[in-house]
């Protein structure tokens, strides 16, 4: 066999697993694309159609936290405040209530951090952003049903678009031109096939990491494989778990106030960060400090006693500085996905990338479409003009 004919017959095995691993998951690829570009416009967004997240900056010091965790508490009986998120000065302070498993929920309560005052108690799971992500991460399937499907069709979309790639690549020199750019004032069957061809090359640039990511979270096994690849060989350790002893009496200080303060004055200058509460009543705090606004990698997380405000020493998932490559890598999984690890243009950068990515299912659909009916148009023809030429000529 030569090796132009053995370079077509694989190309035609990489079109066909293109076509209809393309067909079979399009509509989740469409749904994926969509939300995932509007997610990445998310900070922006709610700050303009939400209104209560934002206060008036005071020159005076915050409530106590622990006064914030009861307000909040009061407005949600029988619920347990989860985690208590504080942002910029002009920020309110928002206090979660999140139940996994049996019967879950999501709440959120929008305070003043100034005042106390409640500005806000929402069921997240109505909210429009929360619809958006629902969507993103489980298609709104039941979300043990919506994972496996979202993770079955992370591993195509990574054969769709390494696959959309070789076919991409040009043939020839006098192809390449055409192959990076679009020929607007072509036909619009040209045009659809230059909107999928070209605009598609340049997202999956984007795509790819965007994949690579989802892959990560869908699949366990992906993030301790980057974990081992970029640490050398290394295992992936779980996350620090601390017991936080009783000492059976009580201080003047709630020790919540403590930690908190303890963990900003260390931190001065920085106003992004939450403190994720104790789920029982050994557990210990997690107070998370983000180094960088908007990114979520350069993070420190410290862990307090619950009852004493001791702090514990955390051999790893612990301050940013002593994390190795792959501990890094791993955190750096959101913010990579959501484009935060390069900033607004980052992230403009994927709401693009999500945008092409669901236009490419429709203008697929539309190339193998039009293949479809001009081959049907072609066998019609070839029976009319059978049917027209007399018995004796084909004799």
């Amino acid at each position: 066999m030569s090796r132009s004919n053995s370079k077509g017959r694989f190309r035609k095995v990489v079109r066909w697993f293109h076509l209809w691993l393309g067909l079979v998951s399009g509509l989740v690829f469409f749904i994926m694309g969509l939300t995932g570009a509007i997610y990445a416009y998310q900070p922006e967004l709610s700050r303009l159609t939400q209104p209560y997240l934002t206060v008036k900056e005071e020159r005076g010091p915050y409530l106590p936290v622990s006064q914030l965790s009861e307000i909040a508490a009061k407005q949600l009986p029988g619920k347990k405040p989860t985690r208590i998120i504080y942002y910029a000065k002009d920020r309110a302070v928002t206090v979660h209530f999140i139940k996994r498993g049996s019967e879950p929920y999501y709440w959120a309560v929008y305070l003043n951090p100034y005042s106390g005052e409640v500005l806000k108690t929402s069921n997240t799971e109505t909210e429009f952003f929360r619809f958006i992500l629902r969507g993103h991460m489980y298609l709104w399937l039941p979300q043990p049903i919506g994972k496996v499907v979202v993770a079955a069709c992370m591993v195509i979309f990574t054969v769709i678009v390494v696959s959309g790639l070789i076919l991409w690549w040009p043939r020839n020199k006098n192809s390449r031109k055409s192959s990076y750019t679009l020929k607007l004032n072509a036909s619009p069957k040209r045009l659809n096939y230059d909107l999928h061809r070209v605009l598609g090359f340049y997202a999956s640039w984007v795509l790819v990491f965007i994949i690579a990511t989802g892959l990560a979270w869908s699949f366990e096994s992906v993030m301790k494989a980057e974990y081992w690849l970029f640490s050398g060989g290394k295992e992936r350790p779980a996350p620090p778990k601390f017991v936080s002893p009783n000492p059976g009496h009580s201080t003047t200080q709630p020790a919540l106030d403590k930690i908190l303060f303890t963990a900003t004055q260390s931190y001065p200058g920085i106003e992004h960060y939450q403190v994720r509460l104790p789920d029982s009543d050994s557990a210990s705090v997690n107070i998370v400090m983000y180094l960088e606004e908007g990114k979520y990698a350069p993070a420190d997380n410290l862990y307090f006693n619950q009852y004493t405000a001791e702090r514990f020493t955390a051999q790893n998932w612990g301050l940013y500085k002593d994390a190795n490559a792959g501990e890094k890598a791993n955190r750096m999984t959101y913010d990579i996905h959501t484009g935060g690890i390069g900033g607004f243009p980052g992230r403009t950068l994927v709401f693009f990338a999500g945008l092409i990515a669901a236009s490419l299912p429709v203008t697929g659909f539309y190339i193998w479409w039009g293949k479809k009916k001009k081959k049907k148009k072609k066998t019609v023809a070839k029976l009319t003009i059978i049917k027209k030429t007399p018995q004796r000529e084909l004799v």
